[in-house]
């Protein structure tokens, strides 16, 4: 049977709409790309900020599979004063490696316009965060050329504790695009450590001539006596937990947001309130057993030596039991106390 004089007519038109729709395709793309490199550079930190409407237009109006992918991070600015979220310190580590990517790939690179950083927050994209699922923050995902917002890839809960180095290893296994080193910005700039320096050369000159004379703070036993309470203190708080463990001071009450904790009961987390509250009662203790025993003593009238020993000895009687109680009420562990077996 002989084909349609026509067919090839038909196949040429084929090619002809294939070449076009792909050639649109192609411009939209460059389009977007264009866009979103333009953006990149109107920020400080090469976060772009997407809301429903942008976001849309570089995901779902871009044919698949985009030339770019997009790494957003969900904000939601009612939320920052939620210490334990810490959404500010990780929204500012995820700037520092958008600015990292941006410093280690030169607007010529070409892994510069497969990788954008985005962020976008609550009121301003409500529908965006229904559409990704997220319901709890903080939150990034990636969204790769092929994915949609179905497919897109939530970085782990647990991988936030490392912050920007974690954050930048998510997405290097995701997109096998190498980011480079993390630049941190440096504590001092070039012109305050000018500053400190040439303060510091003036001030050693009068530090040697009161060295020399015995007049500084290093020979006044008041400051000595001062920084050994501090470390005392420093120890039995429980400071360096709360530091290495960046544990917050307080919490909402769940029940009551207008209500804050300061005692968490459990024996699996210390808030930063009751670690200096037992280290108060601590020190309080320490420095009424060291004035009983250098101070005290000195005193000739025994009356006042045995109502103030009485008093001091109550004072870290009070403050005993209050520790132990409260180890007690968070733990649930007792401790009794027992008469000497030879009193029996």
């Amino acid at each position: 049977m002989a084909p349609p004089p026509n067919l090839p007519l038909f196949l040429v038109f084929l090619l002809v709409v294939a070449t076009l729709t792909a050639s649109s395709s192609s411009n939209t793309n460059d389009e977007r790309v264009e866009e979103l490199l333009s953006l990149q550079s109107r920020s400080k930190s090469g976060i772009i900020r997407l809301n429903d409407q942008s976001l849309s237009r570089f995901l779902t109006s871009v044919a698949t599979p985009r030339p770019y992918s997009i790494v957003i991070f969900f904000d939601a600015a009612q939320l920052h004063d939620k210490t334990e979220l810490r959404l500010r310190e990780l929204h500012q580590e995820f700037s520092i490696v958008s600015s990292s990517f941006i410093a280690n790939h030169n607007i010529s690179h070409p892994s510069r316009s497969k990788l954008f950083f985005c962020d976008i927050e609550f009121k301003e994209s409500q529908f965006s965060f229904t559409q990704f699922g997220v319901n709890a923050l903080p939150h990034i995902r990636l969204i790769a050329p092929n994915h949609s917002f179905k497919d897109s890839q939530p970085m782990d809960q647990g991988d936030f504790s490392r912050l920007a180095e974690s954050m930048a290893e998510f997405v290097e296994s995701k997109t096998k695009i190498s980011l480079g080193p993390i630049h941190r910005p440096p504590l001092l700039s070039r012109n305050q450590l000018i500053l400190i320096v040439v303060a510091f050369l003036i001030w050693i000159p009068f530090f040697v001539k009161k060295l020399v004379s015995g007049q500084t703070l290093l020979h006044d036993p008041k400051v000595w006596l001062a920084g050994s309470v501090f470390v005392y203190f420093f120890s039995v708080s429980g400071a360096m937990h709360n530091i290495i463990r960046k544990m917050p001071m307080f919490l909402l009450d769940r029940n009551d947001p207008s209500k804050l904790v300061f005692f968490y009961q459990g024996s699996g987390m210390q808030l930063g309130a009751e670690g200096f509250a037992v280290g108060s009662l601590y020190t309080v203790v320490g420095l009424l057993l060291a004035f009983m025993s250098q101070g005290l003593v000195k005193l000739k009238n025994v009356t006042v030596q045995r109502v103030v020993m009485m008093f001091a000895l109550l004072v870290c009687f009070l403050a005993v039991k209050q520790v132990v109680f409260l180890n007690n009420w968070k733990t649930g562990y007792g401790i009794h106390g027992f008469w000497p077996s030879s009193w029996n």
